[in-house]
């Protein structure tokens, strides 16, 4: 993703109206429950959540800046540094793992020519390595995008998803 512009807001209008619907569902003097909600608007709109981004979040619910940052950076889902288009997650946690997450990993890592924490050369991908998803069951599971869950992932079906993920613009 590109950089952050620069201006006075940071965010959209239509980011503020999706915002200012997550903190109204808060007592007013608890408008910082609308944090994450918050953090994800923003995220949508620009990629990932640059220290600029973050304080126009905290601006926006009246909390201090460290006290988002905090959130932003305590939790897996948030970017602070520039993610490729997609980014995909996988997890390798022991019964994921036990379960073909290890080689589901390592296939992807063939494929784009990248290990964990990097994006591909054209931008389109960033590869991470998470933590337990709460499908044991169904593993090997990815994260797509933080907000698309896949199970049962076989080099088929892997090879297929980024395919379609190629073809999307």
């Amino acid at each position: 993703m590109s950089a952050v512009p620069k201006s006075p807001s940071l965010l959209s209008a239509a980011a503020l109206a999706k915002i200012e619907r997550e903190a109204a569902k808060y007592p007013a003097e608890r408008r910082g429950s609308a944090v994450m909600a918050a953090l994800a608007i923003a995220q949508d709109e620009h990629g990932w959540v640059a220290k600029e981004v973050i304080e126009a979040v905290a601006e926006v619910l009246g909390m201090p800046p460290i006290a988002v940052y905090e959130v932003a950076t305590f939790y897996a889902m948030y970017n602070t540094s520039p993610v490729g288009r997609h980014k995909i997650t996988v997890c390798t946690n022991l019964p994921c793992a036990l379960s073909g997450g290890n080689r589901a990993a390592k296939h992807l890592q063939d494929r784009l020519g990248i290990g964990f924490n990097e994006t591909t050369p054209d931008g389109q991908f960033t590869l991470k390595e998470g933590e337990c998803m709460g499908a044991c069951g169904d593993a090997p599971v990815l994260l797509v995008d933080n907000k698309r869950m896949e199970s049962f992932m076989t080099e088929e079906k892997l090879n297929a998803l980024l395919d379609e993920l190629k073809a999307t613009r």
